[in-house]
């Protein structure tokens, strides 16, 4: 061996002295460790001092063969002789090696204890100083390399550098299918040789599947979806642990493939039923209470009281799940019902409090809507959940004040969120529809599932007289989740393209879909209502509706203009002062307002039009209905040169009671 020979003389020119074998090896390996500091050279070196003096080493301890690979002819690693836990081979070293070979480390654990005390920034500069240390080289400590790659990982995914983290943690992975082959290579050759240093075996404890789904877990904060399945789908099913199926589910279910997260919701709450987001997403793929609950583990009995206790605390549950199935069905009176039972026994639940505002705001309780959206407020101010549907609630109430606040808030709170920008949206709406559009279009790249940022965005579109692509964003709202809302907006955006047919096709699959809702019903009499022929259907639908519902104030308002279309203006104002009694609405006075003045009832529709403007300022209805009647009171014909503004007053008439609805 020609080239470490000369590191040999290199060694003895630098220690002349004939000292013990031992001496030579740890004094040589110190110098190059400081002057060079390359695992190389350290190799080489240790290579020719052992072939040397192999002879003297075996004389003098013969019981080192077994320890020290070198013997055979194979080239012992600096690992050997570095690793803390080998002692019978550290025993063989001299203080002075030892101390300098250790001072090159870097302490694993302690990387550990920084991520679990959240220093993620210092665990992450430090993670670097492991993997970059001599010891942690591939090849002679590759257990090392791939817990160091994973440890530095873990940082980085904690520090949100998501691509950064992927990549150190697939550096881990390759490192780690090296090892494992080169392990059960030399497992083959140590059955012929059972001399080789059992340190080379050190394979890493690392669980190969939990660096998959933390690299899953990745591409989801990238939104990478498709990478974080293909990724998921490499971990064999038995091996998949609870978060596992859980992140599969969710995944299975953004790319449609709803047989499929089924199936990993369901192994979630076999593993554990508390598993909320489980029961909710099973719910709204179709999965009734009955076979939910089935999944539930059973205890075992070991006593009477024990069961009992048991099948008391979980009962809560139970009703839990009945309560979203409900939603899930549109059976929102029932989900209501069930929701406020659950709220009694758990007063204060903000998670409760939320659920039931917004079933409150899609069928049209905005009022209780409002309070229980504030009351979750008042317990955690910085709540972001569903704040978007009390923004839209808001701005129906036209109470600005709030919404600027509420928007300010969430902007403090979490810029992150979707909801922030849906809220940022419905705040624009009136100032600018272009901005408020952006936003809507914010908050869906945030989250492509948002129910409310799609129905933003119809609502927006259709305000800006472009009904084709509203028709596109509600169509995505109700394939995510059908609820009333996206009904409406599909039925709306159809009736303004004059395709009365696909809007009564819309409109019966809402009524198909919820055969216990007003509004459902009120949806079809809308189409109806849109041309002459259809209005004594039109008729039935809205009677239909109110006697389902007889507080549905919105029918009210509907079958109230075809009466007044009709010439029945008395019909009209009689149906509408018997809701005055319970409804404190701006929308309902101005249809009132509109009714008494085309009877030219002048006094009775100015006192009404106040009455809506002291409800809600800035009414824009009641604010033109006013101009135009204080104009008709003076003697002046206001239909002549503002005809059109008229219309506008019809239309914005309709707008309250479009925006309740949704």
């Amino acid at each position: 061996m020609g080239k470490p020979r000369v590191e040999v003389g290199v060694a003895e020119r630098a220690f002349p002295s004939q000292s013990a074998p031992f001496s030579y090896a740890s004094k040589a390996v110190s110098v190059f460790t400081v002057a060079e500091n390359r695992q190389a050279s350290q190799v080489k070196v240790f290579q020719a001092l052992l072939d040397r003096f192999a002879p003297e080493l075996m004389a003098k301890i013969p019981s080192s063969r077994t320890s020290l690979g070198f013997f055979s002819g194979e080239m012992t690693t600096i690992p050997l002789f570095r690793s803390q836990r080998s002692h019978s081979s550290f025993s063989l070293l001299s203080p002075e090696l030892s101390l300098s070979l250790s001072a090159m480390e870097v302490p694993k654990d302690q990387i550990a204890t920084l991520i679990e005390n959240g220093l993620y920034n210092s665990a992450q500069m430090l993670g670097c100083f492991l993997v970059s240390s001599p010891s942690a080289n591939a090849e002679t400590s590759p257990h090392l390399k791939v817990e160091s790659l994973v440890l530095l990982g873990d940082s980085l995914f904690r520090e949100r550098e998501y691509r950064r983290a992927i990549h150190t943690y697939k550096q881990a992975l390759q490192y780690y299918k090296i090892a494992k082959q080169n392990s059960t290579t030399s497992r083959s050759s140590l059955s012929s040789n059972r001399s080789s240093s059992p340190n080379s075996f050190n394979i890493s404890a690392i669980n190969e599947n939990e660096v998959k789904f933390k690299i899953a877990s990745c591409h989801c904060a990238v939104s990478e979806n498709r990478q974080a399945l293909a990724e998921m789908e490499q971990i064999s099913h038995k091996a998949r642990n609870l978060q596992m199926n859980l992140l599969m589910g969710k995944l299975y279910r953004h790319s449609r493939n709803h047989r499929s997260a089924v199936t990993c919701y369901k192994e979630c709450l076999r593993h554990c039923p508390y598993v909320i987001e489980a029961i909710i997403a099973l719910a709204e793929l179709g999965v009734n209470a009955k076979d939910i609950i089935s999944l539930f583990p059973q205890t075992p009995i070991r006593s009477g009281r024990a069961s009992y206790d048991y099948f008391d605390s979980s009962r809560w549950l139970q009703r839990y799940v009945e309560a979203q199935c409900c939603i899930a069905l549109n059976d929102y009176k029932g989900g209501l019902e069930l929701f406020t039972d659950l709220l009694q026994r758990f007063p204060n639940n903000i998670h409760l409090l939320l659920e039931i505002a917004k079933v409150e705001a899609i069928i049209g309780k905005n009022d209780e809507a409002i309070m229980n959206f504030e009351k979750a407020r008042s317990i955690d101010p910085y709540v972001v959940t569903y704040m978007d549907e009390y923004a839209m609630l808001l701005k129906i109430k036209s109470d600005f004040s709030k919404l600027n606040k509420l928007v300010h808030d969430l902007l403090i709170t979490d810029p992150t969120r979707p909801e922030v920008f849906v809220a940022l949206s419905v705040l624009w709406e009136r100032k600018d529809e272009r901005g408020a559009l952006s936003y809507a279009e914010k908050s869906i790249r945030i989250d492509e599932r948002h129910i409310p940022a799609y129905i933003m965005k119809g609502n927006l579109l259709l305000a800006m007289k472009r009904a084709e692509t509203a028709v596109i964003s509600f169509r995505v709202a109700q394939e995510l989740r059908p609820d009333i809302r996206s009904y409406q907006g599909l039925v709306h955006s159809y009736l303004a393209l004059s395709k009365i047919k696909e809007a009564l096709y819309a409109a019966r699959e809402a009524m198909k879909a919820m055969p216990q809702s007003a509004k459902a019903l009120k949806l079809v009499g809308d189409v109806h209502a849109s041309n002459s022929g259809g209005r004594e259907k039109a008729k039935k639908f809205y009677e239909s509706a109110l006697r389902l519902e007889p507080g549905y104030l919105g029918a009210a308002l509907a079958l109230a203009e075809l009466h007044v279309i009709e010439g029945r203006n008395g019909d009209a104002v009689s149906l509408l002062e018997r809701y005055l009694k319970d409804w404190a609405d701006d929308s309902l006075h101005v249809k009132l307002a509109q009714v008494f003045a085309a009877t030219n009832m002048l006094q009775e529709a100015l006192s009404h039009y106040q009455a809506a403007l002291r409800i809600n300022p800035q009414n824009e209805a009641a604010k033109k209905g006013l101009e135009r009647l204080e104009k008709q009171m003076k003697g002046v014909d206001p239909d002549a040169p503002e005809e059109d503004e008229e219309n506008e007053v019809e239309d914005g008439d309709g707008d309250p009671e479009e925006t309740e609805l949704l």
